[in-house]
């Protein structure tokens, strides 16, 4: 770097949020001097263009769906082919923007790629989401809508049916990652959710691969099951439920043995750390180095919603994991987190930090 560009740089460290303007003063050149300058650096790799991020920060990078969640609550047993009495509640999720929101709120810093419309729903995901994740990333795709989400849930707390409108996401491609590599090559963690295209989570893998990244893949669904990547060797952790396991490698899991050995298919294809979940009944964890073992889960008797339970979960394994936690408390973690969740009516629970989080596993002992 000439000695301006060091100056610059300096004084961008020394506040990241500082205007064009004030950098002109402070290094005596012209506006248009100081942004051919920061364009420099961007290209030269040392700060990443908008908000003057700087290149030292490691940032978790989730990939996948940022959605407008709508859900409808009945009051009573469901009745089809009739009218019923509900309830309705707005919020933001998207499992790649749900898991996001969670490590935010933990203390992590937290930035997504996915794909957006410019509408009243992107409005309100970005407003409600900023404070815990940088959006900075997100592709605009003209003339597409955002993501939106529609779930009923009985008067049980339980899904009843739950509706996707996710086509943008066809348009989350490698060409959108490539735009973005200065900020994946410095990832602490990526966590892909299978909403995105099969073609981008193989360069995703390659990517990893190549840069020796940590990346973890949060499937969504059995039917998006098709989506896995061919080669799974650059796979950390796959998280993912019996259903999807099923469709997956067309099996039949009858008991928490055939679980366990489903896990352990999943090794056989590369991935080093696999959770297949059951439901409300147990855990399978296996790991290339340590093993397998099947967890018991209890269940909590003060449902309120169960939508985000599973991106809560998957959470917290990614951040006990990054944290250098045991699996046995990995797993406690993820269980507390997703129950404390469920107990909740949001999507992502409003007083999780990293100390209450801790505090949940204390009081289950």
């Amino acid at each position: 770097m000439h000695p301006k560009e060091n100056d610059v740089l300096k004084h961008i460290k020394d506040n990241p949020f500082i205007s064009q303007t004030e950098l002109s003063k402070k290094v005596g050149l012209t506006n248009s001097s100081v942004a051919a300058i920061v364009s420099e650096l961007v290209k030269k790799e040392f700060i990443q263009g908008q908000a003057y991020v700087l290149n030292a920060e490691y940032p978790i990078v989730c990939i996948g769906a940022a959605n407008l969640d709508r859900k409808f609550f009945v009051h009573d047993q469901l009745i089809h082919g009739t009218s019923n009495p509900i309830q309705s509640a707005h919020s933001v999720g998207g499992v790649a923007r749900n898991i996001g929101e969670n490590l935010g709120r933990l203390g992590e810093s937290v930035a997504l790629i996915t794909t957006r419309g410019d509408d009243g729903d992107w409005k309100t995901i970005h407003d409600l989401t900023a404070p815990f994740i940088n959006l900075d990333f997100a592709e605009h795709i003209a003339g597409q809508s955002t993501g939106c989400y529609t779930a009923l849930i009985s008067h049980e707390g339980e899904m009843e049916y739950g509706f996707a409108d996710m086509n943008i996401y066809d348009y989350l491609t490698p060409e959108v990652l490539i735009k973005q590599t200065y900020i994946l090559k410095r990832a602490k963690c990526i966590i892909a959710d299978l909403n995105t295209p099969k073609v981008s989570l193989d360069f995703l893998c390659a990517y990893a691969e190549k840069h020796d990244l940590n990346l973890v893949l949060i499937p969504v669904s059995g039917p998006k099951m098709n989506r896995m990547p061919d080669n799974l060797n650059a796979v950390d952790w796959l998280i993912v439920n019996r259903d999807e396991t099923e469709a997956h490698f067309k099996i039949k899991i009858d008991s928490d043995e055939d679980l366990l050995k489903a896990a352990e298919m999943w090794n056989e294809a590369g991935v080093s750390h696999v959770i297949v979940t059951n439901g409300v009944k147990s855990i399978a964890y296996s790991g290339e180095s340590d093993g397998g073992k099947i967890y018991s889960i209890i269940p909590s008797d003060k449902v309120v919603d169960v939508t985000g339970a599973g991106d809560s979960f998957s959470s917290a394994i990614v951040f006990g994991w990054l944290k250098g936690y045991p699996i046995d408390d990995i797993v406690k973690m993820a269980m507390m987190n997703s129950s404390k969740t469920i107990e909740t009516e949001y999507t992502v629970r409003q007083d999780l930090t990293e100390k209450q989080l801790i505090k949940d596993m204390e009081e289950a002992k």
